[in-house]
């Protein structure tokens, strides 16, 4: 099957560099890689011109066209007539050697797969199960693996507003859980996957597009796009589709932008998979956004930054405030 690579940058030359560096060593390479770079300098272009890599087109938009969701849909059209599959990745991702090898082989595997989302070795904590029974409120088990929880959602097991729900299943009040899955060379169907690595059947990208309500930093774009693909098949996170995600910091937004977007967005994105929802969902939605607001209220005694937590939690006050007068208009 022929793959195209669309990156989309900005300001990260030397993240996208040493994405590209592991792009080089695919035992199945790319067809076409197109890099969309929305820096307001040359620093990456100057970058790329000193490398010679094969079948790299690069882009440079104008501000028009700036914003991870423009800059995802700049590089769709320009996807070339005779790809099989279109895939995603974030610029400050780094490739196992045979990432497109086994991406491939899930896709020619099972024509019903129309999504697949790739794991983040360095972030992914699942280990083996070594004894009988764990906190089922702490910890969660699939295939004789464990994972303990993050404290939100701890506490939304111990208040009874958790998700019974498996990794990447989106709840009836949103909200799942985020952890992924481990290491066992299984598919595990999903609803979400994660932008910094996601793949697509052409004839998704054909037919959708990213949603232009997410401007800028595009905050759950991912999830907006991968709910939306669903309607063309199953999403799937494979477990050998393997690469290490390295978060860098530039270009990404404020903090008080982040808890805002943090709320209202993930708002949107709920309501794209849930048109209508329950009383109960609706009541449930909203305790736990008020329970994470606090959260990080408590995190500025706890953590070292302070001033970053505090300013996200702001923001979430902020964003959920503004969904009583102003709620996002959610597109068909």
């Amino acid at each position: 099957m022929k793959i195209s690579l669309i990156i989309c940058t900005y300001l990260r030359p030397k993240a996208l560099i040493t994405l590209l560096k592991s792009v080089c060593l695919q035992t199945k390479y790319p067809d076409e890689i197109l890099v969309i770079d929305a820096s307001n300098n040359d620093l990456t272009q100057n970058a790329l011109t000193e490398k010679r890599i094969k079948n790299l087109k690069y882009f440079k938009v104008s501000e028009n066209d700036r914003g991870l969701t423009k800059q995802r849909n700049y590089g769709i059209n320009l996807v070339g007539k005779n790809i099989n599959i279109v895939s995603f990745l974030d610029d400050d991702t780094i490739l196992d050697k045979e990432y497109f090898k086994n991406l491939n082989e899930v896709f020619e595997n099972d024509n019903s797969i129309s999504g697949i989302g790739g794991i983040a070795t360095n972030e992914n904590k699942w280990k083996q199960k070594l004894q009988k029974s764990y906190n089922v409120k702490k910890f969660l088990e699939i295939d004789n693996h464990i994972i303990k929880l993050g404290q939100r959602h701890v506490l939304r097991n111990y208040l009874g507003i958790g998700s019974t729900e498996l990794p990447g299943i989106m709840p009836k009040f949103s909200n799942g859980i985020s952890c992924g899955y481990p290491l066992t060379g299984k598919n595990y169907e999903v609803d979400l996957l994660i932008g910094m690595s996601m793949s697509f059947r052409k004839k998704v990208v054909d037919n959708i597009k990213f949603s232009t309500y997410f401007e800028g930093y595009g905050l759950y774009e991912d999830a907006d796009f991968s709910i939306r693909a669903l309607k063309f098949g199953k999403n799937v996170i494979a477990t050998n589709v393997l690469l290490e995600h390295h978060h860098a910091a530039a270009g990404r937004p404020n903090k008080f932008k982040y808890g805002k977007m943090v709320t209202r967005n993930g708002w949107y994105v709920w309501r794209v998979k849930y048109k209508k929802p329950s009383l109960i969902a609706r009541l449930k939605w909203n305790l736990i956004a008020i329970v994470l607001i606090l959260i990080r209220f408590v995190n500025v005694l706890t953590t070292k930054k302070r001033k970053e937590a505090f300013t996200e939690a702001i923001g979430r006050c902020y964003g959920l405030f503004t969904l009583i007068f102003n709620k996002p208009l959610v597109k068909k």
